[in-house]
């Protein structure tokens, strides 16, 4: 007996030529027995299916498509995709074939039926050249429209078939059996340019139509091109190998050279370089790598040679589930598309029915002219009616929208919740590791006398301890050899202990070192109570009689928190923080970002309860987090949004994933959100306009008011375009700027008001006279030098560098320089490095 589970797998679907069919396949997917959820998304060509394993199967799934006249591919593997692609480009070419030749056999047709139809063997010429056209470059709606009839159902083909077929065999009749009209005293016509033009017209449509959805899929594929095909691997002995991307097993030893991707997720084991993670944070400034520093798949380096080592392989890299989270994302269902579904279900056989009900009105008011007239008008409704527009308005925003956010470093879980982020009203953040950077620092170390070998002594000390605060301070002494300790011991919530050449050393808490009786000086004791004002954590070093030192260790608040929450605070958003820090760590971090309200003392469960009071106050709550703790709460929120760096528990459960980090993602998530919606509501109203108004006006409805009757070529037109004019409009959300401009907030602290409760303040005006510029090209610190050099040698400016990351601080004594100005003068004194603005 087959195990019970549950499993999501998505597959690519053949045969689909309208959302009618998007449809069908949806519904007798959803009909299976072990199914759970299906969607069938039009605009992609993919099938994304829940099911449980003990009643379904994909063998099962397929042939169930495959009865109602469609396919579904199951045997996937790594070369899936590609296959898939390479269909899409074989069908793509071969339609652009078939328009080529519809539109040049068409065009004689029109020429003769509009300026010749009195030359002689005119209708045979027109009926020369159309019956090509229809029976051999347009029998794909015929044959799709016979096999949709086999099984029961119709779709956008079925009405292209009888409309273009209905209007060739009147025209043929009409030319072999003209007595048969004129004996009732009618003047037969045909319209055989009126069928070949339809079918070049639509062709045409389809052409496009496929192009631009290949468009809309653009993310994909540029994600999927991040990956290179194959490695060089490194053996024990130095020996270098050529291998298969697919060869590749944790534990192996990679090579990267100069300008070449990486592979996969790893840790550097050797060299130093700069890589480019752009396609992870959307910053475009390389990130500094040496030993132990992670690596991730589809990034490039751009400098130096290293060697790292595999962790993540295959479908585990960073790069795959971005990959899999897009897919799945894309291929989802968003609420307000719903009725579009709906519609699009039943659509055809409503058309079918209003043409028929046309014609029998035509038949029945018009005496003289009611069976030409009727037949025009059924001919026209069947063209002009389509489903095809209702089905592209939502999937085709939200395939880009999503690969957008996706290329900025934005990954949306499904179209619900990008619906729902344009909402939100409230965010709630959590603390450390998403307002702070979660690593705890050394930000101040004091020492009493020279520090000389005791920074050794220190060092060593806190390199035996498993305090997580013990690591801030080893990681401040990275590069200083810790001295050997002897008899260490580390008494619990107080310190460590242990002994150097007889002598014994204490790190730990100030009243511990006072319980030991241990001296500490007035200075050390001024600089402790500064640090402990300030919200950071004091640890004292002393020997055995006095104190040598105080380190002031802090969580340090992120670059882009301050500018984030004001970001979102000028947009109307209420900003929260949570945390279970004590009540003066979380007062002095909400101050420095920014933040009005906060909650010291939170428990984890705590979290989700807060946030459901918000929600019963009428809020739509987004929660920000990083941690397992944080699980709770963002499940319990309306949006969740799990920081990159963070755990994977807290990933999974999100609804969106900042990849970078960045609190500034968040403002711009919810201007795409805006965005995407706005677009879906766009294409959903003109798609509904054009039947609504396109229908009527085919049936003969402005007849009776001024003679006017609706061409089947312009009908065929209208159809195509809008098909096109509905993808078009959603591939503009490509070229809208999303990245939200630095507000006032940024680069000042906040301030407290006399009700205790942090308030935002404005730069000053000197404040206002500091700009921070990338630097673009810098590889060392004699680069570094050169730079800096170079911008204070220009009158009123003070600069300070950085190497990592790259950026100057610039500040202006006197009037502003341009950056022009600023660029000019590193080239001449420095040398080809490039200045941005930072953003």
């Amino acid at each position: 007996m087959n195990k019970s589970m549950i499993v999501q797998k998505t597959f690519p679907v053949q045969g689909m030529s309208c959302a009618s069919c998007a449809a069908r396949v949806d519904k007798t997917l959803n009909h299976q027995p072990g199914v759970s959820k299906a969607t069938v998304n039009y605009a992609s060509g993919m099938a994304t299916v829940e099911y449980d394993s003990a009643q379904c199967s994909p063998e099962a799934l397929q042939k169930a498509v495959q009865d109602a006249g469609y396919d579904l591919l199951i045997g996937q593997d790594k070369h899936t995709l590609e296959e898939v692609e390479q269909a899409h480009d074989k069908r793509y070419a071969a339609l652009k074939f078939r328009t080529v030749w519809a539109i040049a056999l068409s065009f004689p047709v029109v020429v003769v039926g509009m300026f010749f139809m009195d030359m002689p063997y005119a209708n045979l010429l027109m009926w020369a050249f159309s019956t090509p056209v229809v029976f051999w470059l347009g029998r794909g709606f015929f044959v799709s429209a016979w096999r949709q009839l086999k099984h029961g159902n119709a779709n956008m083909d079925t009405l292209v078939a009888n409309s273009t077929g209905i209007a060739y065999l009147f025209s043929l009749f009409n030319m072999l059996f003209p007595d048969f009209w004129m004996a009732r005293g009618i003047r037969p016509h045909v319209y055989f340019e009126a069928a070949s033009v339809i079918i070049a017209f639509i062709l045409l449509g389809r052409l496009l139509e496929e192009k631009a959805k290949g468009n809309t899929s653009s993310a994909i594929k540029k994600l999927m091109g991040l990956q290179p095909k194959t490695v060089i691997t490194v053996s024990p002995s130095g020996e270098q190998k050529e291998i298969l991307i697919e060869q590749i097993h944790p534990g192996d030893i990679v090579q990267v050279r100069p300008g070449e991707r990486i592979a996969v997720d790893g840790i550097v084991t050797e060299g130093t370089s700069y890589v480019d993670e752009s396609m992870l944070s959307g910053e475009p400034i390389a990130v500094a790598k040496q030993k132990d520093a992670k690596v991730f798949a589809g990034t490039i380096n751009r400098t130096g040679s290293f060697l790292f080592r595999a962790e993540k392989v295959g479908t585990d890299t960073l790069l795959a589930k971005i990959i899999h989270m897009v897919q799945e994302a894309q291929g989802s269902r968003a609420p307000v598309q719903q009725l579009a579904d709906k519609i699009a279900g039943i659509f055809v056989p409503v058309i079918i029915g209003i043409a028929l009900f046309s014609f029998g009105l035509w038949m029945i008011f018009d005496i003289e002219n009611g069976f030409t007239h009727g037949l025009l008008a059924l001919v026209t409704v069947l063209i002009i009616a389509c489903p095809c527009a209702l089905g592209l308005a939502t999937p085709t925003a939200i395939m880009v929208g999503i690969g957008k956010g996706a290329e900025s470093g934005i990954l949306i879980k499904d179209a619900e919740s990008l619906e729902t982020a344009r909402q939100i009203d409230t965010v709630v953040l959590d603390k450390t590791g998403t307002v702070t950077e979660g690593r705890p620092m050394v930000s101040s170390l004091t020492w009493s006398t020279d520090a000389g070998e005791a920074a050794s002594i220190f060092h060593g000390l806190e390199r035996l301890s498993e305090h997580p605060l013990a690591e801030a301070v080893v990681q401040h002494f990275k590069g200083t050899v810790p001295t050997d300790i002897e008899h260490f011991e580390s008494v619990t919530g107080k310190g460590v202990k242990g002994e150097v050449q007889g002598r014994t050393y204490y790190a730990g808490n100030l009243k511990w070192l006072e319980e030991k009786r241990i001296a500490v000086s007035r200075d050390l004791s001024d600089e402790a109570a500064r640090l402990t004002a300030d919200a950071q954590t004091v640890i004292g070093f002393a020997d055995e009689k006095e104190a040598l030192a105080v380190a002031g260790i802090t969580d340090r608040i992120k670059e882009t928190s301050v500018r984030a929450v004001g970001q979102l605070r000028s947009d109307g958003i209420e900003v929260y923080m949570l945390t279970g820090d004590n009540e003066a760590t979380a007062r002095e971090i909400a101050r420095k970002a920014g933040i009005v309200h906060y909650k010291a003392g939170v428990l984890p469960q705590d979290k989700a309860a807060f946030i459901a009071q918000l929600q019963k106050e009428g809020r739509k709550v987004a929660m920000a987090g990083d941690g397992i703790n944080d699980s709770a709460a963002l499940a319990q929120a309306d949006l969740s949004i799990a920081m990159g760096g963070g755990s994977d528990i807290a990933m999974n459960v999100a609804g969106m994933t900042i990849i970078s980090s960045d609190l500034t993602k968040i403002s711009e998530a919810f201007k795409l959100s805006k965005l995407t919606v706005r677009t879906i509501r766009q294409n959903l109203f003109w798609a509904f306009i054009y039947n609504i108004i396109g229908v009527p006006i085919a049936a003969g409805l402005l007849y009776p008011i001024n003679g006017f009757l609706l061409n089947p070529m312009i009908a065929g037109a209208a159809m195509a375009f809008s098909s096109v004019s509905v993808v078009s409009n959603s591939l503009r959300l490509k070229r809208k700027k999303i990245r939200t401009k630095e507000t006032a907030v940024e680069g000042s602290e906040a301030q407290v008001a006399p009700t205790g409760e942090p308030q935002a303040s404005k730069p000053s005006a000197e404040e206002a006279l500091k700009k921070t510029f990338k630097v673009e090209g810098m590889m060392c610190h004699h680069c570094r030098m050169r730079v800096e050099k170079a911008l204070n040698g220009i009158d009123g400016v003070k600069a300070s560098v950085s190497l990592d990351p790259p950026t100057a601080t610039v500040e202006f004594a006197g009037d502003e320089k341009t950056l022009e100005e600023l660029q000019a003068a590193v080239t001449a004194n420095a040398g080809e490095y490039t200045l941005k603005q930072d953003s």
